[in-house]
């Protein structure tokens, strides 16, 4: 118990971590010619949830959340100015750096992959500390190779924050949005129209519909965590694993077959329509585009792979 609390407290400061970022997020934000109050509000208020979330009672969260909702409807949420980098400052970075300014990108995941094969004794490390030590690594090594300032990490870093904007909710909400949906019994409902369709025991439409409605709903909702639990209580379980498919790998190749509908769909904004921002592309449906064949090849590969693998133990 004592190790599982201590754990837990681990977590709880990564939680804090964030939520101090964002409160200097909106401690920058009253520099903003426009819109101050507003983005000072909607990031303070979001460190706060970060910071106090264990304590503050769910549905002050959610009055809160509402608020957030409020000043991005109103546009009050703005990015500031911050100073203009030059190409050709970008140009001497790009020389000096090459591929090293990669190194702490791959850190991120890998280290916290690391992180969370370990186990104390049968109790296994927390997914925030695995993510929160990774990114601290990874930030870690990234000073190490770029020899930053610590006014241009700090503005850097609100700029790209502010660069995101509200878009930084959605993964949170999605996935929350996903619990909703099966406990108000969507999946349920799905159940019964595609049982109107679909013959029992067709193995093939099963798996080939459950796909399809993973990428699909994926689309929609702009998450394949949010859409997974509804399409699989909805089709997976009575459509493919009631009938002898193994749950590991229909379950694992479903998600990644929904993660085929995050790539063309700006609904995962924080995939495709941030990043478009943050590069400064002038298309910003251009990643999207550029994915759209990849994310097509890879939808059929999954369908096959689902096919082939469906009853192996």
């Amino acid at each position: 118990m004592a190790l599982k609390e201590t754990l837990s407290n681990i977590a709880e400061i990564i939680y804090i971590l964030c939520g101090l970022v964002s409160v200097a997020t909106a401690i920058r934000g009253l520099k903003n010619e426009k819109a101050k109050i507003g983005t000072f509000l909607f990031w303070f208020i979001l460190g706060i949830t970060f910071i106090f979330g264990k304590i503050i009672p769910y549905k002050v969260t959610g009055g809160l959340l509402i608020i957030l909702a409020l000043i991005t409807i109103t546009k009050q949420l703005q990015i500031g100015s911050f100073e203009n980098v030059t190409a050709q400052f970008k140009l001497a970075q790009s020389e000096r750096l090459k591929n090293k300014i990669f190194i702490p990108a791959i850190l991120i995941g890998t280290a916290a992959f690391l992180i969370l094969q370990f186990k104390i004794g049968k109790t296994a490390i927390p997914p925030a500390i695995g993510i929160g030590g990774g990114s601290l690594i990874a930030l870690l090594v990234a000073m190490l190779i770029i020899k930053p300032k610590l006014s241009e990490t700090t503005d850097d870093t609100s700029k790209l924050l502010m660069q995101i904007g509200a878009t930084a909710l959605l993964p949170q909400l999605l996935a929350a949005l996903g619990v909703v949906f099966t406990k108000a019994g969507v999946g349920d409902v799905i159940s019964q129209i595609i049982s109107s369709v679909v013959p029992q025991g067709n193995i093939f439409i099963g798996i080939v519909i459950y796909a399809i409605g993973m990428a699909v709903f994926t689309m929609i909702m702009g998450n394949a965590f949010a859409a997974f639990s509804v399409i699989t209580v909805g089709i997976g379980i009575p459509f493919i694993l009631k009938h002898g498919g193994n749950p590991a790998v229909i379950g694992a190749l479903g998600m990644t077959a929904g993660y085929c509908g995050t790539l063309i769909t700006p609904m995962a904004a924080n995939f495709n329509i941030v990043p478009a921002s943050i590069l400064e592309i002038k298309n910003k449906n251009g990643i999207i585009k550029t994915q759209l064949p990849m994310a097509l090849a890879l939808f059929v590969v999954h369908i096959i792979l689902m096919l082939l693998l469906f009853g192996i133990k």
